[in-house]
């Protein structure tokens, strides 16, 4: 497509050839754009090729204008779920903007578990979650101190795995990383998009892929759906969460302020 782009805009930069109709125009417009053939035309006739451009989305879509703070130039549309929202400027260098979307992604995936930990925690035993690790028997047969020990160690070494691949991906798909499993693969990111692993251990259900004679094979419309609607509720759950910390300061809790 870039090859054929640049032919493209080079074929145009000669305007008397271009709209006569020449060998060179016929040449260019057969070739198509975009992977998409244009139709032929009548020589000595205007022909005028424009490519759709996708307008980007705006967390205020009513307003116009505002700079940067209503459209930052920084952000392009590219990333599943950018609205535009850097209010404080964030994002301006690429390096911490993909620290900060996986900085997102990953806080976002911890607070969806949470808030249904919350509910079904509760709604089982009827202990508010704020008060749970103080009951008793909450944490048998374990200690608080030996429990949270082993939730530092074992937290501490996948994070850190996790750490080492961002800065250097794919980096920790080796046998000696993965004790536990005989094929390092099955760790390997399938998807080629960081945060998105994929493949048979993180995509069992074949949700964003299918499995080809062992081999997972992403589906890049199915993935990309995934991806946006996995943002989107990841942002819920943490002003969930941010709620469910105000109501326990008061006392209350998630289903006690349903009324449940």
């Amino acid at each position: 497509m870039a090859a054929t782009s640049s032919a493209f805009v080079g074929g145009l930069g000669s305007s008397s050839t271009f709209l006569t109709g020449g060998k060179r125009s016929h040449e260019l417009l057969s070739a198509g754009y975009g992977g998409r053939a244009i139709p032929a035309f009548t020589p000595g006739k205007l022909v005028v090729a424009a490519a759709a451009v996708q307008p980007k989305k705006s967390w205020i879509p009513a307003v116009r204008g505002g700079g940067n703070f209503i459209d930052p130039e920084w952000l392009d549309g590219s990333l599943p779920g950018d609205y535009g929202f850097d209010p404080l400027g964030l994002g301006k260098d690429p390096a911490f903007l993909k620290w900060y979307r996986e900085a997102e992604l990953i806080h976002g995936r911890w607070a969806m578990a949470a808030v249904v930990g919350i509910f079904v925690g509760q709604a089982w035993s009827g202990i508010p979650w704020f008060e749970a690790g103080a009951a008793p028997g909450a944490v048998a047969p374990f200690s608080f101190g030996s429990l949270l020990g082993t939730q530092l160690l074992l937290m501490g070494w996948v994070e850190s795995k996790r750490w080492v691949d961002f800065f250097n991906p794919d980096s920790q798909s080796v046998e000696w990383a993965t004790p536990w499993s005989r094929s390092a693969e099955n760790f390997a990111n399938a998807t080629g998009d960081q945060g998105y692993p994929g493949g048979k251990f993180f995509d069992p259900l074949g949700l964003a892929g299918t499995l080809k004679d062992g081999v997972y094979i992403p589906d890049e419309e199915k993935l990309a759906r995934l991806k946006l609607a996995e943002i989107k509720h990841a942002r819920i759950a943490m002003l969930a969460m941010l709620i469910f910390y105000f109501e326990a300061g008061q006392g209350k809790t998630p289903l006690g302020a349903l009324g449940l």
